[in-house]
Protein backbone atom coordinates (compact mmCIF):
# COMPACT_ATOMS: atom_id res chain seq x y z
CA UNK A 1 0.00 0.00 0.00
CA UNK A 2 1.47 3.30 -1.10
CA UNK A 3 1.78 6.11 1.40
CA UNK A 4 0.07 9.37 0.51
CA UNK A 5 2.49 12.29 0.05
CA UNK A 6 2.43 14.63 3.01
CA UNK A 7 0.75 17.92 2.17
CA UNK A 8 1.00 21.21 4.07
CA UNK A 9 -1.55 23.89 3.21
CA UNK A 10 0.18 27.13 4.19
CA UNK A 11 -1.96 30.27 4.36
CA UNK A 12 0.03 33.49 4.43
CA UNK A 13 -1.94 35.98 6.50
CA UNK A 14 -1.68 39.69 7.06
CA UNK A 15 -4.53 41.34 8.98
CA UNK A 16 -6.94 38.85 7.46
CA UNK A 17 -9.29 38.13 10.36
CA UNK A 18 -12.42 38.61 8.24
CA UNK A 19 -11.09 36.32 5.50
CA UNK A 20 -10.02 33.64 7.97
CA UNK A 21 -13.41 33.71 9.64
CA UNK A 22 -15.09 33.29 6.27
CA UNK A 23 -12.78 30.79 4.54
CA UNK A 24 -10.91 28.70 7.14
CA UNK A 25 -13.95 26.43 7.67
CA UNK A 26 -13.78 25.20 4.08
CA UNK A 27 -10.02 24.58 4.31
CA UNK A 28 -10.42 22.66 7.57
CA UNK A 29 -13.10 20.52 5.92
CA UNK A 30 -10.58 19.24 3.35
CA UNK A 31 -10.74 15.45 3.05
CA UNK A 32 -7.12 14.67 2.15
CA UNK A 33 -5.77 12.21 4.70
CA UNK A 34 -2.11 13.21 5.11
CA UNK A 35 -2.64 16.92 5.69
CA UNK A 36 -1.41 19.77 7.88
CA UNK A 37 -2.91 23.25 7.83
CA UNK A 38 -0.61 26.11 8.78
CA UNK A 39 -1.24 29.81 9.22
CA UNK A 40 1.92 31.80 8.44
CA UNK A 41 1.28 35.21 9.92
CA UNK A 42 3.14 38.15 8.39
CA UNK A 43 3.30 40.32 11.55
CA UNK A 44 -0.41 41.14 11.60
CA UNK A 45 -1.66 43.92 13.83
CA UNK A 46 -5.22 42.60 14.07
CA UNK A 47 -6.47 39.64 16.11
CA UNK A 48 -6.30 37.07 13.30
CA UNK A 49 -3.78 34.89 15.12
CA UNK A 50 -5.65 34.83 18.43
CA UNK A 51 -8.90 34.20 16.53
CA UNK A 52 -7.37 31.19 14.76
CA UNK A 53 -5.87 29.81 17.97
CA UNK A 54 -9.22 30.09 19.77
CA UNK A 55 -11.46 28.67 17.05
CA UNK A 56 -9.18 26.39 15.01
CA UNK A 57 -6.70 24.74 17.41
CA UNK A 58 -5.86 22.15 14.71
CA UNK A 59 -4.28 24.91 12.61
CA UNK A 60 -0.56 25.35 13.29
CA UNK A 61 0.78 28.89 13.63
CA UNK A 62 4.05 30.32 12.30
CA UNK A 63 4.79 33.92 13.25
CA UNK A 64 7.02 35.88 10.88
CA UNK A 65 8.87 38.72 12.57
CA UNK A 66 7.90 41.31 9.95
CA UNK A 67 5.74 41.74 6.88
CA UNK A 68 8.08 40.79 4.03
CA UNK A 69 5.26 40.56 1.49
CA UNK A 70 4.09 37.44 -0.30
CA UNK A 71 7.55 36.43 -1.51
CA UNK A 72 9.61 37.03 1.61
CA UNK A 73 6.83 35.90 3.94
CA UNK A 74 6.50 32.50 2.30
CA UNK A 75 10.28 32.06 2.02
CA UNK A 76 10.64 32.64 5.75
CA UNK A 77 7.73 30.43 6.80
CA UNK A 78 8.50 27.51 4.48
CA UNK A 79 11.94 27.10 6.02
CA UNK A 80 10.04 25.73 9.01
CA UNK A 81 7.59 23.47 7.18
CA UNK A 82 8.37 19.82 6.45
CA UNK A 83 6.11 18.25 3.84
CA UNK A 84 6.38 16.56 0.46
CA UNK A 85 4.11 19.11 -1.17
CA UNK A 86 3.34 22.67 -0.15
CA UNK A 87 0.01 24.24 -1.03
CA UNK A 88 0.35 28.00 -0.88
CA UNK A 89 -3.19 29.24 -0.37
CA UNK A 90 -4.38 32.83 -0.23
CA UNK A 91 -6.37 33.83 2.82
CA UNK A 92 -9.32 34.86 0.58
CA UNK A 93 -9.90 31.46 -1.06
CA UNK A 94 -12.79 29.06 -0.49
CA UNK A 95 -12.12 25.41 -1.36
CA UNK A 96 -14.21 22.33 -2.01
CA UNK A 97 -13.79 19.38 0.35
CA UNK A 98 -12.00 17.15 -2.17
CA UNK A 99 -9.91 19.86 -3.83
CA UNK A 100 -6.50 18.41 -2.91
CA UNK A 101 -6.84 14.79 -4.09
CA UNK A 102 -7.07 15.39 -7.88
CA UNK A 103 -3.98 17.60 -7.90
CA UNK A 104 -1.92 15.12 -5.89
CA UNK A 105 -3.02 12.31 -8.21
CA UNK A 106 -1.89 14.34 -11.21
CA UNK A 107 1.45 15.26 -9.63
CA UNK A 108 2.09 11.68 -8.57
CA UNK A 109 1.50 10.50 -12.15
CA UNK A 110 4.70 12.30 -13.19
CA UNK A 111 7.41 13.20 -10.68
CA UNK A 112 8.61 15.81 -13.16
CA UNK A 113 5.55 17.95 -12.42
CA UNK A 114 6.98 20.44 -9.94
CA UNK A 115 3.98 22.74 -9.56
CA UNK A 116 0.28 22.66 -10.31
CA UNK A 117 -2.80 24.79 -9.89
CA UNK A 118 -6.52 24.02 -9.61
CA UNK A 119 -9.24 25.73 -11.59
CA UNK A 120 -9.70 29.22 -10.14
CA UNK A 121 -13.21 30.64 -10.18
CA UNK A 122 -14.51 33.93 -8.79
CA UNK A 123 -16.02 33.76 -5.33
CA UNK A 124 -18.55 36.49 -6.19
CA UNK A 125 -19.67 34.70 -9.35
CA UNK A 126 -18.86 31.03 -9.06
CA UNK A 127 -19.49 30.23 -12.72
CA UNK A 128 -16.87 32.74 -13.87
CA UNK A 129 -13.11 32.32 -14.01
CA UNK A 130 -11.13 34.46 -11.60
CA UNK A 131 -8.50 36.97 -12.66
CA UNK A 132 -5.54 35.66 -10.67
CA UNK A 133 -5.25 32.23 -12.26
CA UNK A 134 -8.38 31.09 -14.10
CA UNK A 135 -7.50 27.89 -16.00
CA UNK A 136 -3.73 28.29 -15.92
CA UNK A 137 -1.19 31.01 -16.58
CA UNK A 138 0.44 31.78 -19.92
CA UNK A 139 2.83 34.45 -21.21
CA UNK A 140 3.25 35.98 -24.65
CA UNK A 141 6.51 36.60 -26.54
CA UNK A 142 6.95 40.04 -24.98
CA UNK A 143 6.45 38.87 -21.39
CA UNK A 144 2.84 39.95 -20.89
CA UNK A 145 1.02 37.44 -18.70
CA UNK A 146 -2.55 36.20 -19.05
CA UNK A 147 -4.59 33.06 -18.38
CA UNK A 148 -6.75 30.55 -20.12
CA UNK A 149 -10.14 32.03 -19.27
CA UNK A 150 -8.82 35.54 -18.51
CA UNK A 151 -7.08 37.98 -20.84
CA UNK A 152 -6.28 41.37 -19.33
CA UNK A 153 -9.49 42.36 -17.52
CA UNK A 154 -11.83 40.14 -19.54
CA UNK A 155 -12.84 36.92 -17.77
CA UNK A 156 -14.87 34.11 -19.29
CA UNK A 157 -17.74 32.04 -17.91
CA UNK A 158 -16.60 28.50 -17.21
CA UNK A 159 -18.49 26.30 -19.66
CA UNK A 160 -16.04 23.43 -19.53
CA UNK A 161 -13.98 24.86 -22.39
CA UNK A 162 -10.74 24.46 -20.42
CA UNK A 163 -11.40 21.14 -18.71
CA UNK A 164 -8.26 19.46 -20.02
CA UNK A 165 -5.09 18.84 -18.05
CA UNK A 166 -2.45 21.03 -19.67
CA UNK A 167 1.12 22.20 -19.27
CA UNK A 168 1.11 25.92 -18.50
CA UNK A 169 3.77 28.60 -18.11
CA UNK A 170 2.87 29.61 -14.55
CA UNK A 171 0.56 28.46 -11.77
CA UNK A 172 -1.32 30.98 -9.67
CA UNK A 173 0.08 31.96 -6.30
CA UNK A 174 -3.47 32.05 -4.94
CA UNK A 175 -3.55 28.22 -4.79
CA UNK A 176 -0.12 26.91 -5.71
CA UNK A 177 0.74 23.22 -5.27
CA UNK A 178 4.52 22.77 -5.38
CA UNK A 179 6.94 20.05 -4.43
CA UNK A 180 8.92 21.28 -1.45
CA UNK A 181 12.19 19.91 -2.82
CA UNK A 182 11.69 21.79 -6.09
CA UNK A 183 10.76 25.02 -4.29
CA UNK A 184 14.00 25.00 -2.33
CA UNK A 185 16.11 23.67 -5.23
CA UNK A 186 15.52 26.83 -7.29
CA UNK A 187 15.75 29.18 -4.31
CA UNK A 188 12.08 29.82 -3.56
CA UNK A 189 10.52 33.17 -4.36
CA UNK A 190 12.65 36.19 -5.18
CA UNK A 191 12.14 38.34 -2.03
CA UNK A 192 12.86 41.55 -3.97
CA UNK A 193 9.52 41.13 -5.73
CA UNK A 194 7.62 41.59 -2.41
CA UNK A 195 4.32 40.81 -4.17
CA UNK A 196 3.05 40.20 -7.73
CA UNK A 197 4.77 38.16 -10.47
CA UNK A 198 6.82 36.15 -7.96
CA UNK A 199 4.97 32.95 -8.82
CA UNK A 200 5.54 33.54 -12.55
CA UNK A 201 9.26 34.03 -11.93
CA UNK A 202 9.37 30.89 -9.77
CA UNK A 203 7.58 28.78 -12.37
CA UNK A 204 9.88 30.06 -15.11
CA UNK A 205 12.92 29.02 -13.06
CA UNK A 206 11.33 25.62 -12.46
CA UNK A 207 10.89 25.15 -16.20
CA UNK A 208 14.50 26.22 -16.73
CA UNK A 209 15.42 23.42 -14.30
CA UNK A 210 13.57 20.94 -16.52
CA UNK A 211 10.30 20.60 -14.59
CA UNK A 212 6.68 20.81 -15.74
CA UNK A 213 3.99 23.22 -14.53
CA UNK A 214 0.44 21.90 -14.88
CA UNK A 215 -3.23 22.80 -14.54
CA UNK A 216 -5.70 20.40 -12.93
CA UNK A 217 -9.34 21.15 -13.86
CA UNK A 218 -10.82 18.52 -11.54
CA UNK A 219 -9.89 20.66 -8.54
CA UNK A 220 -11.87 23.88 -8.06
CA UNK A 221 -11.34 26.78 -5.68
CA UNK A 222 -13.04 30.18 -5.40
CA UNK A 223 -11.00 33.35 -5.01
CA UNK A 224 -12.16 36.76 -3.83
CA UNK A 225 -9.12 38.55 -5.30
CA UNK A 226 -7.73 41.99 -4.60
CA UNK A 227 -7.68 41.33 -0.88
CA UNK A 228 -4.42 43.21 -0.41
CA UNK A 229 -4.30 45.48 -3.46
CA UNK A 230 -7.44 45.80 -5.62
CA UNK A 231 -7.38 46.05 -9.41
CA UNK A 232 -6.70 49.59 -10.57
CA UNK A 233 -4.48 50.43 -7.61
CA UNK A 234 -1.34 52.30 -8.83
CA UNK A 235 0.79 50.39 -6.31
CA UNK A 236 -0.36 47.10 -7.87
CA UNK A 237 0.36 48.46 -11.35
CA UNK A 238 3.84 49.57 -10.26
CA UNK A 239 4.71 46.17 -8.78
CA UNK A 240 3.41 44.32 -11.84
CA UNK A 241 5.45 46.41 -14.29
CA UNK A 242 8.61 46.51 -12.17
CA UNK A 243 8.59 42.82 -11.31
CA UNK A 244 7.76 41.78 -14.86
CA UNK A 245 10.79 43.65 -16.19
CA UNK A 246 13.05 42.15 -13.52
CA UNK A 247 11.70 38.67 -14.25
CA UNK A 248 12.42 39.05 -17.96
CA UNK A 249 15.95 40.28 -17.35
CA UNK A 250 16.67 37.37 -14.97
CA UNK A 251 15.27 34.56 -17.10
CA UNK A 252 15.46 35.46 -20.78
CA UNK A 253 18.03 34.04 -23.14
CA UNK A 254 20.51 36.86 -23.97
CA UNK A 255 19.46 37.00 -27.63
CA UNK A 256 15.78 37.24 -26.63
CA UNK A 257 16.57 40.26 -24.45
CA UNK A 258 17.89 42.17 -27.46
CA UNK A 259 14.60 41.66 -29.28
CA UNK A 260 12.10 41.93 -26.44
CA UNK A 261 13.23 44.86 -24.31
CA UNK A 262 13.09 47.56 -27.04
CA UNK A 263 9.57 46.47 -27.96
CA UNK A 264 8.50 46.40 -24.32
CA UNK A 265 9.84 49.89 -23.72
CA UNK A 266 7.86 51.23 -26.68
CA UNK A 267 4.62 49.49 -25.69
CA UNK A 268 4.93 50.41 -22.01
CA UNK A 269 5.53 54.03 -23.03
CA UNK A 270 2.30 53.86 -25.05
CA UNK A 271 0.52 52.48 -21.98
CA UNK A 272 1.78 55.40 -19.89
CA UNK A 273 0.68 57.88 -22.56
CA UNK A 274 -2.76 56.25 -22.72
CA UNK A 275 -3.06 56.62 -18.93
CA UNK A 276 -2.32 60.34 -19.20
CA UNK A 277 -4.86 60.80 -21.99
CA UNK A 278 -7.41 58.85 -19.95
CA UNK A 279 -6.90 61.20 -16.98
CA UNK A 280 -5.12 58.55 -14.92
CA UNK A 281 -1.85 60.29 -14.05
CA UNK A 282 -1.32 57.93 -11.10
CA UNK A 283 -1.07 54.96 -13.48
CA UNK A 284 1.42 56.78 -15.70
CA UNK A 285 3.55 57.67 -12.68
CA UNK A 286 3.43 54.02 -11.57
CA UNK A 287 4.81 52.85 -14.94
CA UNK A 288 7.61 55.44 -15.00
CA UNK A 289 8.45 54.63 -11.38
CA UNK A 290 8.57 50.92 -12.22
CA UNK A 291 11.12 51.58 -14.97
CA UNK A 292 13.21 53.83 -12.73
CA UNK A 293 13.36 51.19 -10.01
CA UNK A 294 14.00 48.41 -12.52
CA UNK A 295 17.06 50.33 -13.76
CA UNK A 296 18.12 50.83 -10.14
CA UNK A 297 17.71 47.09 -9.51
CA UNK A 298 19.99 46.28 -12.46
CA UNK A 299 22.66 48.63 -11.19
CA UNK A 300 22.56 47.96 -7.46
CA UNK A 301 20.82 44.64 -6.76
CA UNK A 302 21.39 42.31 -9.71
CA UNK A 303 25.22 42.32 -9.45
CA UNK A 304 24.88 40.81 -5.96
CA UNK A 305 22.61 37.94 -7.02
CA UNK A 306 24.06 34.48 -6.72
CA UNK A 307 23.44 33.68 -10.38
CA UNK A 308 22.39 30.07 -10.70
CA UNK A 309 23.55 27.59 -13.29
CA UNK A 310 20.08 26.95 -14.70
CA UNK A 311 19.98 27.06 -18.50
CA UNK A 312 18.19 29.93 -20.23
CA UNK A 313 16.39 28.37 -23.20
CA UNK A 314 14.90 30.47 -25.98
CA UNK A 315 11.48 31.72 -24.97
CA UNK A 316 9.60 30.08 -27.83
CA UNK A 317 10.81 26.65 -26.71
CA UNK A 318 9.09 26.89 -23.32
CA UNK A 319 5.66 25.41 -22.58
CA UNK A 320 2.86 27.92 -22.01
CA UNK A 321 4.35 30.70 -24.15
CA UNK A 322 1.97 32.17 -26.74
CA UNK A 323 3.75 32.72 -30.07
CA UNK A 324 2.28 36.17 -30.61
CA UNK A 325 1.67 39.53 -28.96
CA UNK A 326 -1.37 39.20 -26.71
CA UNK A 327 -2.11 42.92 -26.30
CA UNK A 328 -2.07 43.49 -30.07
CA UNK A 329 -4.62 40.75 -30.66
CA UNK A 330 -6.74 41.87 -27.70
CA UNK A 331 -6.93 45.59 -28.45
CA UNK A 332 -6.66 45.70 -32.23
CA UNK A 333 -8.14 42.38 -33.36
CA UNK A 334 -10.78 42.07 -30.62
CA UNK A 335 -9.70 38.61 -29.50
CA UNK A 336 -10.55 38.67 -25.82
CA UNK A 337 -10.82 34.92 -25.23
CA UNK A 338 -7.89 32.54 -24.95
CA UNK A 339 -9.47 30.19 -27.48
CA UNK A 340 -9.62 33.06 -30.02
CA UNK A 341 -6.05 34.34 -29.63
CA UNK A 342 -4.40 32.19 -32.26
CA UNK A 343 -7.31 32.15 -34.72
CA UNK A 344 -10.20 34.32 -35.77
CA UNK A 345 -12.59 35.85 -33.28
CA UNK A 346 -15.70 33.71 -32.96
Amino acid sequence: MSVLPSVAVVILNWNGRSFLERFLPSVCASTYANLRIILADNASTDDSVSFTEAHYPQVEIIRNEKNSGFAGGYNEALQLVKADIYVLLNQDVEVEAGWIEPVITLMESDKNIAACQPKLRAFANKEEFEYAGAAGGWMDILGYTFCRGRILYTTEIDKGQYDDVQDIFWATGAALFIRSACFHQVGGFDPFFFAHMEEVDLCWRLQRAGYRICYCPESRVYHVGGGSLPQGNPRKLYLNFRNNLIMLYKNLHPSDKLIIFPQRFFLDLLAAAKSLVSAKPGDARAIFRAYRHYIGWRRKVWPGYADNDLPKPKLLSIKGVFHGIMIWRYYFLGRNKFSDLAGKKK
